[in-house]
């Protein structure tokens, strides 16, 4: 029975390290960027993933309209990098 558990544990330990060092910090990157896309208010300045640049112009459920200088763009709030935006908004400060 011991010479079994011994066998596994450097599965065990496998798979420890991968939680603790792959999944649980995207588990983390995850949350972080829901409670940024539920914190955004109309006015933010913001950068997409894509890099477009502009300021929200209006929020829906899970969308969001910004003003560009060329225009206004319908886009998922998915699209919105926290980063960057984080990024955009300490420069200014």
């Amino acid at each position: 029975m011991g010479g079994q558990l011994t066998q596994f544990a450097p599965f065990l330990l496998m798979f420890v390290v991968i939680y603790f060092f792959m999944i649980r910090p995207q588990q983390k990157r995850a949350k972080n960027e829901k409670e940024f896309e539920s914190s955004l208010k109309v006015g933010d300045k913001i950068v997409t993933k894509s890099g477009f640049h502009g300021k929200i112009a209006e929020l829906a459920e899970t969308t969001v309209v910004i003003e560009t200088m060329s225009g206004k763009l319908k886009l998922e709030r998915s699209a919105i990098s926290m980063e960057m935006s984080a990024a955009l908004n300490a420069k200014k400060a």
